[in-house]
This record gives C-alpha cells, structure tokens and sequence, in this order.
C-alpha cells in the first residue's frame, strides 16, 4: 500500500496550512478510463481536490488513530473527476498530529512537520495502468489559511486565494509500516443549522444563538472592504449575558476571517468548535440569519435508535444524549469536543457504548478505536486513560506526562478494553471482531491481576473510583462515597466473567476456564470482605448498584441489597447520588431487584442532581456535571466544566432495554427479547431499533389498569415476548398487539 508514494510537505510557518498539488496528462483517452483509485493519508488533516472538485464529503481526514502505530489510508473512487489533463490539490494542514494536544498547557505534538502521501491508480480498457504518486517535483504554494489549530481555531485570508506564493517542496521520512486501510467512518458535514436569534450586545459586536449545542463550525458570508478582520468566538452557555469562556479553559476556540473586498465565504475546515453560541465582532454591515450558518460535523454513523415517550422532558434528555454523542464521536469518542482536551477517556465510553449502540451504528467507528487501544496497550502494559494515548508522548508540561506514567490499570477506564466490546458483540453479534478485540481483554486483566492485594481484591493503586460524584466538591473529582476497592473489585468480576463468556464463544476452553476461575474467586473475595450481612462496604447507592447489576450476590443478599438501595434513594428525595461508576446502573440495580417505582420516579426527578435537571435548565445536550450550571444561571465554579459530554447520559440504555423492553436474547438480535417495564409517570414509551436482521419495535400504553403492548419483529427473527403481567409469549415477523391487566 502506497509503495512508491512519498510523504511529501513544504517550508512554511507552523500555523499555515499549505496547498500540495501537480498536474498530468492521461496516457490514454478519458473515454478508455474504467476506475481511477485515489489512496491518500497525511501527518495532519488533508482535503484533496481534482479539477477543483472536493474528491469525497470527508472533513478533517485521515481522523485521529494511535499514529505511532497505525495511520489510516483512505480510498476514493475519483474515476468520474478525471480529465484527459488531471489537475490535483491538497490543502494539508495540522489537524492532531501537529496540534499543541492535551490539558493544562499540555503542548502535545506527534511531530515537528506535517506531511501527505498519496497515490492515484488510473486503469485503462486494455488493462494498462498509470500510477501518479507523491514525489518532491509536486508543486507547493501558501494557502489562504494562515493560522490552524483544533483547540484555537482558524484564520483564514480571502485575498490569499488569489495569491501563489510558491514553496520549497521535500520529503519526510515515515514509517510505511503503520499504514492501515481506514476502518473508521470519515468525518463529514451533516447539516447547517440558521441563527435563532440575534442581538447586538456591545458596539461592533453581535451574539449569536443557534438554539442547540453543536459541534463543528461557522459557515460565514461577507462583503467589505479588503483587509477588512471578522472575528469569530465560540461558547456553548452564555453567564451574565456574555459568552462563557472560562469552561474552554486554554482553548481559544476564535476563528478571523479577513475580507478580500469582494463576496467572501468562509468556512473553516481544519479546526471544529463546541458551541451554540457565537460573538460576531468586525462584521462589516448589520449581521442577518442569511449570513452565517452553523455547520455540524461529526462521524458518518447512521441513526439506528429512536426513544419516545410521554414525558417530553424525558424526550429532550434522549435527543441530549444523542446530540452528546454526535458531537463527541467526531473519528474518536471524546470526552468533550469544546475546551483544551477532547480526548479519547476509555471510562467514558466504557459506560456509554451500550446507549451509544442504540442511538446510532457505532460498530466500524469503535471497532476501529478499540484497535487503537490493543495497540497502545500492547506498549503500555495496561489500558491507558485516553486512546489515543497522549500520555505516553513528549510534552512540555511535566505534570501531564506523569500522569500517564504513574497510574497503572484502573477500574472503569481500563475495562472499556472489555465493556466495549461487550457492547457490540451483543449489539451487532459480529464474532470475528470479537476476536480481534479479545487480545486486548487479555492484556487488560493480565495487568489487573498482577496488582490484586493477596485478599483477591482490586484495592490497590491508583482509582478513579466514582469520579464525579454529585457530593464531591467541584475541586475535587475524585472524591465519592462509595469505597474505591469494592467499585474495583466489581467491575474487575464484570469483566472477567464477559471475558470467559467471549473465549468459550472463540473455542478458547483454557482461557474461558482461567477467566471464570478469577471471575469466581474474585466474587468471593468481594462476598467475604465487602459484604457485612446485608450491607455492602461504604453504603453508597454505586456500590449496590454494580454489586446487584454485575451479579456478585447471592439471591438472599441480592434482594436486601435492593432494599437499602432503594430505601437510600428515597431517603435523597430520588435524586441522582452516583457518579461516572455507578450512574449507568443504578436503575437497572433498582429494576431488578423489584423497585421499578423507585427507578422511574428517580428518571423523572427535575431536582438537582437529576438527569431531568439539566432539562429544565435548558440544556440541549448532556452535561459532564450534574451542576455544570447552578441554579442561579452562573457556571460550576470547578476548573473542569463541559456542557456536551455523554457519560452520564447512559441512562439510555435502560431506557431502551427495560422502559421500551427491547433486548437481544442472541447477540445482534438474531433473536429477540421483548419485554417492557412500565412505571409510574409515564402512561406510555415506544421505541425502534434497526438491526442487523431488520427493524424492530416495542412500545406500552398503559390505560386504567390495562396496558397494551406493541411490537413489531422482523421478517425471520423470533421474540420471545414477556408482557408486563409476567405472561410469556412468542412472536414471529410482523406487527403485534397485545393486552394485559396490571393492578
């Protein structure tokens, strides 16, 4: 693959996106042209152009994997752009690999020079082929894009378009061996959404609300005199009627666009900003909606999920979480895509893979992530934090870099090596990448194992426990109730019982018999030490919620366990008391143990911390604080502040599976389970799902005493059907009704 291509680049200032680019004549007629393949990847992001024509949709290619290891090379059909003289331009710019990286001043880069290789392969009738490849005679010039950075943005100069302004062309070394095909979707443009309002707040000056938090950029259109400087800044909340930048911490998050002196479109394609809203300063006349226009980028995922019910504030809080995740699941699943970070935290997605798979198809964008991580853990010895592993590379900041040396394996994090592909194997039920991913499952508990206490428990070393607990000062994360080990020590059980699960599912007998002995003497380590009775070690409703969710009591202790987990969070008026750890489970811990009640009247709590809370107070997508922003309208006064971060928006899940009841009774639904579980406050929940064996439905309406249950199966596939009442059923492919009484 691109075995003759050189990565080439040219001499130019660090913040300058450059313009490679040549022109050749075919060897034959275009009419004898029967494909024209165009392989390409860069260190940086690339948009390349033949005749002036975009090649494909994709936006800030090729992503972001693990560089060192694996750099994905996109293909691109272009046989319908080429000419009997091919003209070709590639505006590279700096993108991940040359992007001051990281938090707290961070200054990450993978490299000093960024560079693009690329080959386009011409076939003819008669079988002839012309190969054109990146060589050191391609031409060079400066672009109209002066200054280019994901954290800081754009600066773009019409007036340079017009410009040549040659460079030196030369060729980088690179290691060929990191090339893979691109498995990961491309990032592209999915909509432009108009102003909702606009005012002018301060003389030259004008705010912008686009009325939903969005990830992406502004589109601009003007008219003005040349030189003319129109300055673009992002926020996702206004506090005391200003943009709230303090969130985006070191992140200027400002694009410049300067005037031409004749009709100008910017668009800045080599950075993307969180926002919803935009202070326009500079603009040369009175700023209207046919203007500007927010354009959102993200992966291409097709929506597969889709949640209603009769509870619209319940409604907003699934079109949040579905915002969260277009905004984050921009080639990496981020944490947040606004501030100086958007990396890659493997807690956060560990927890929200299962809501993440009902909202959209995730499966090639997280499997190609989950390569990234065996990879990186590969050289680590352990699941790193964030994938790509950042920690690992050269900074300027000492403090970022021990972060990553010191830690080791934790829980939560470093079980998305294992929850992760949990998520898929029963969303998609695809057993080669099962496979493919059962390495670094390995590699993850073979590290945990080697720091167990002699007692058998994980509680050892560093922990992120239940980061983010609603108690926890706001400088203080890592400060929860629920005790750090018996979170550890559940979720090492979790993962090592899916991990037996998957070896015996591969025809691994040895494997699935040592990950099942650890499994096992792990739940009794937890039993013998954590449970007293029927009380679990710090009484926190995290630590009831993973050891009933998981599995790790026996029925007994099971039931009172859900007891005083439901007694807990009544005495807390149902309001949200769980963290990152335990926020995905607490319902489900509730569900399960005969508090459906319980569970319900918690979702449909608007006090703070809620997930209803955030609703009422506007927000249009999940917060990574329960109190991002306090009542009073002003923002957490903690450092660490987002507004658009899908962790604690995992409730999803159980919405889908228990409150509209759809579930795979086989992994990826070859076989259905379908079984709602109506609560008090709704009188009715319908949800969809397209799966990999067709579409499926499953809804409840709940009248007096009678609920009536709907369903749709697809053609082939067979549900067993578990109505409210508890009577059993099975439906084959088509639409259902039925009815039953519940007193």
């Amino acid at each position: 693959m691109l075995e003759q291509a050189r990565m080439i680049t040219a001499n130019a200032k660090r913040g300058e996106a450059i313009v490679l680019g040549t022109t050749l004549l075919l060897e034959r007629p275009r009419s004898e042209v029967v494909t024209a393949r165009l392989l390409a990847t860069a260190h940086g992001v690339y948009e390349v152009r033949i005749g002036g024509t975009p090649v494909s949709d994709a936006v800030l290619a090729p992503g972001w994997t693990s560089y060192q290891w694996r750099l994905a090379v996109q293909e691109y059909d272009v046989a319908r752009f080429v000419d009997d003289g091919v003209a070709i331009e590639v505006l590279l710019g700096n993108g991940w690999w040359r992007g001051h990286l990281g938090f707290g001043g961070a200054g990450i880069d993978y490299g000093d020079a960024i560079g693009f290789v690329g080959e386009l392969k011409v076939t003819y009738a008669d079988g002839s082929v012309q190969v054109i490849n990146t060589t050191r005679d391609w031409a060079a010039r400066r672009s109209d894009t002066v200054e280019n950075d994901l954290y800081d943005g754009q600066r773009i100069r019409a007036r340079r378009r017009l410009a040549t302004h040659p460079l030196s062309v030369r060729e980088l070394e690179f290691d060929r061996s990191t090339l893979v095909h691109a498995i990961k979707p491309p990032v592209i443009r999915h909509e432009a959404i108009r102003p909702k309002k606009i005012e002018t707040t301060a003389p030259g000056a004008t705010l912008v609300d686009f009325g939903q938090n969005l990830v992406g950029w502004v589109r601009l259109r003007a008219r003005g005199p040349s030189g003319k400087k129109i300055v673009v800044r992002h926020a996702e909340v206004l506090e005391h009627g200003a943009l709230a930048t303090r969130p985006l911490r070191g992140a200027r998050a400002t694009d410049t666009f300067v005037l031409s002196g004749g009709d100008d479109v910017f668009e800045p394609t080599m950075t993307f900003h969180g926002f919803r809203y935009v202070e326009v300063s500079g603009y040369p006349s009175a700023l209207g909606a046919d203007d500007l226009e927010a354009v959102v980028v993200h992966s291409a995922m097709d929506r597969t999920g889709t949640f209603r019910c009769s509870s619209e504030k319940v409604n907003r809080l699934i079109d949040n979480a579905v915002w969260s995740q277009r905004g984050n699941f921009l080639d990496v699943p981020t944490d947040c895509p606004q501030r100086d970070e958007r990396l890659g935290w493997t807690g956060d997605l560990a927890v929200f893979a299962p809501s993440a798979a009902f909202q959209f198809d995730v499966s090639d964008l997280l499997h190609g992530w989950l390569l990234d991580l065996a990879e990186e853990t590969r050289h680590a010895g352990y699941v790193p934090y964030v994938i790509p592993n950042l920690f690992g590379l050269p900074t300027r900041r000492r403090s970022f870099k021990r972060i990553g040396q010191a830690m080791g394996p934790t829980a939560v994090w470093g079980d998305a090596a294992v929850w992760v592909p949990e998520a898929l194997w029963h969303a998609y039920g695809n057993r080669d990448r099962l496979a493919d991913h059962y390495p670094a499952m390995v590699m993850h508990l073979a590290s945990v194992e080697q720091r167990l206490s002699e007692s058998g428990l994980w509680d050892t070393g560093f922990q992120f426990g239940d980061w983010l607990d609603p108690t926890a000062p706001p400088d203080k994360p890592l400060s929860s109730k629920a005790d750090r080990g018996v979170v550890a020590t559940a979720c090492l059980y979790r993962s090592a019982s899916f991990a037996a699960a998957a070896a015996a599912e591969l025809h691994r007998p040895d494997d699935a018999r040592r990950w099942r002995a650890l499994a096992d003497r792990t739940r009794a380590a937890f039993v013998e030490h954590y449970v007293d009775g029927h009380r679990i070690r710090s009484d926190a409703p995290t630590a009831y919620a993973l050891a009933i969710h998981f599995g790790l009591l026996d029925d007994d202790v099971r039931r009172s366990a859900g007891d005083r987990l439901a007694q807990l969070v009544a005495e807390n008026g149902y309001r949200v008391a769980t963290g990152f750890a335990g926020t995905p489970y607490v319902t489900w811990a509730l569900s399960e143990t005969d508090h459906v009640d319980a569970a319900y009247r918690m979702l449909l709590q608007e006090a703070n911390p809620s997930w209803l809370y955030a609703v009422t107070m506007g927000a249009t997508t999940i917060w990574e604080r329960w109190d991002s922003m306090l009542p009073d309208g002003t923002i957490n006064p903690g450092e660490m502040t987002s507004f658009n971060h899908y962790a604690l928006g995992a409730v999803v899940d159980w919405l889908y599976k228990v409150v509209a009841g759809i579930n795979p009774a086989t992994p990826g639904y070859e076989r259905l389970r379908l079984q709602p579980v109506p609560g008090p406050g709704l009188t009715w929940a319908h949800g969809t799902l397209e799966t990999r064996h067709g579409h499926v439905e499953c809804g409840w309406r709940r009248e007096g005493h009678l609920i009536e249950v709907t369903t749709v199966v697809p053609e082939g596939v067979q549900a067993d059907v578990v109505l409210p009442d508890g009577s059993r059923t099975t439906a084959d492919e088509g639409a259902h009704v039925f009815r039953c009484t519940v007193m």
